[in-house]
């Protein structure tokens, strides 16, 4: 890229930077011009308050030279200043202002920005890192990009600054206001209001990080976020007062003493917000000087980027009674040979070369239950996946799924689904309507008239107490629900077995349907024909959900 043009945005102008090509006199060139348009007073001023070179050039809204130029310096501006101060006549007038020029070095960290507007940072190694210009500090942020191998469609940039900034900055403006508003260049010169420095960030990487990575910055499911972080020993940079009548922040270490003053603390706090927010002709802003302490250490800085969950849903089949749904573990010891949500999430995690994922289904089956016909509905969720989907890696991931070995799990009608496909699916679970057939064997021969019985009750209320085998992990509650149908199909040669079609309420447990549950559900299966009942098999054929369309 280091041969390539690059362009940045310059007040909504794209503009173009040939870093093989551009000079340094160039850059000097374009610093020069536009140093001198400042007011040296100024510049001078902000200069010994340890303020850097862009932060300057920030503050007068003369974005362009900060995004092009590398060279821009403390010491450059100090020889600028020297230039016009040779120019002006003011050396031999006033000698001691040419040595305070030449004492003008680069600011190491500067004061207001704390190295963001430098470009300098520690890394996630604590290592100091300084990049010579925005390109340059663009180029390093899509090589970790490049480095996570995902697939961009586009990014959205995102920072997260350090809430001192926010108060350099306005200490800084309330400064200039206070201090240069009766100059006759103020009003000219200096604007009502610039960017922030966030802004001013997103502004000047966006479009370098857009020809790097060769895609647009629009809202995005993808993210690149850059968090800048200052540890507790280095947030001295304070707004400070001169005066006894002044407010000044405190600043309280001891526990004790935290406990102690805590109401004097929170009443200085608010008059502090109170006038801070005050107008600036108030009064008391008059002892207000921009006077801020020693930063030790620039701004830690992570880079990540990552892209927002995707889902991928359908409906399952179970075609074994040795798989539970999800991954079951009792005493470190694996029940069941396997579990879907590992045959298939395990299947489409690493296709999709996600960082993880989460197996979400409209309810559960038993592990000795199949589940069959039209499959239950579910959705994998898949965090920060490289790949992005498409119709033909979704058919893919649903023939992989479909030709195992094993044949435990089949998917179908497998579609890349939103995030609101997990709430929907949720939501439509109390409603949801769930058809059984059961093998059941009763204590004598089945006859006509209990056929008939059967299949002529229609939402039947049935009372459950919580199931005597799931007591130990669920509260002890009485449920009513509802059997809408029921159907008896006999089995040839057989009086005793039959297969019981029912559809019933989402929620019915339907083993204790049939046998009653020791009197705990009433009615069931068993009081109806007032006999013993057993349930052999179960499985379910159908899960209606109209609000979840898979």
């Amino acid at each position: 890229m280091a041969d390539k043009d690059a362009y940045v945005n310059d007040g909504g102008h794209k503009v173009q930077v040939s870093p093989a090509s551009a000079s340094i006199e160039d850059d000097l060139k374009l610093i020069r011009d536009a140093a001198r348009s400042l007011p040296p007073e100024a510049v001078k001023d902000l200069l010994s308050n340890g303020v850097c070179g862009r932060c300057i050039f920030w503050l007068f809204s003369i974005h362009r030279h900060i995004l092009h130029c590398p060279s821009i310096s403390s010491s450059v501006l100090s020889a600028i200043l020297r230039e016009s101060a040779e120019t002006e006549g003011d050396v031999a007038d006033h000698p001691n202002n040419l040595n305070s020029v030449e004492e003008f070095e680069e600011v190491e960290v500067c004061k207001n920005c704390l190295g963001i507007m430098q470009f300098v940072y520690r890394d996630a190694k604590e290592m100091l890192a300084k990049k010579a210009s925005a390109i340059d500090f663009a180029t390093t942020i899509a090589d970790v990009v490049k480095l996570e191998c995902h697939q961009i469609e586009n990014f959205s940039l995102e920072l997260s600054l350090p809430s001192i900034i926010v108060d350099n900055e306005e200490a800084i403006w309330l400064y200039m206001k206070k201090t240069y508003e009766s100059k006759p260049w103020y009003h000219e010169k200096f604007p009502s209001r610039s960017i922030t420095i966030k802004e001013f960030l997103r502004l000047s990487l966006t479009h370098p990080l857009e020809i790097l990575l060769d895609v647009k910055s629009n809202p995005s499911s993808f993210h690149i976020r850059l968090t800048y972080k200052l540890s507790d020993a280095s947030q001295n940079g304070q707004l400070i007062s001169k005066g006894n009548e002044c407010n000044k922040r405190r600043k309280i270490d001891d526990n004790d003493d935290l406990k102690k003053h805590a109401n004097v603390h929170k009443v200085e706090e608010h008059e502090e917000r109170k006038n801070s927010s005050n107008e600036l002709g108030d009064h008391k802003l008059g002892c207000l000087t921009f006077s801020l302490e020693k930063v030790s250490r620039c701004c830690s800085l992570i880079i990540q980027c990552y892209r927002n969950s995707i889902y991928i849903g359908g409906r399952y089949l179970k075609y074994s009674r040795k798989v539970s749904q999800t991954r079951w573990i009792i005493d470190d010891e694996r029940m069941g040979e396997a579990s879907v949500e590992e045959l298939v999430g395990g299947t489409i995690l690493p296709i999709c070369q996600g960082d993880s994922y989460k197996f979400h289904a409209a309810g559960r089956e038993d592990i000795d239950v199949r589940m069959l016909g039209t499959g239950r509905p579910f959705l994998v969720e898949i965090q920060n996946a490289r790949q992005v989907l498409s119709e033909a890696l979704i058919k893919d991931i649903e023939t992989k799924i479909n030709s195992t070995e094993t044949k435990y799990v089949r998917v179908k009608n497998l579609k890349e689904s939103g995030s609101q496909g997990w709430a929907l699916m949720h939501e439509g679970e109390a409603e949801k309507q769930k058809q059984y057939v059961a093998v059941v064997w009763i204590s004598r021969p089945l006859d006509d008239n209990d056929v008939e019985t059967v299949t002529s009750l229609k939402d039947m209320k049935t009372l459950q107490k919580t199931p005597v085998r799931v007591l130990h992990r669920r509260s002890s509650l009485v449920r009513e629900k509802i059997i809408h149908w029921m159907n008896i199909e006999r089995i040839a040669g057989s009086s005793q077995y039959f297969l019981l079609h029912l559809c019933s309420q989402a929620g019915t447990y339907i083993k204790e349907f049939v046998h009653g549950d020791l009197g705990r559900t009433h009615p069931s299966i068993g009081s109806i024909l007032g006999c013993r009942a057993e349930i052999l098999q179960l499985d379910v054929t159908d899960v209606k959900m109209d609000s979840f369309q898979i």
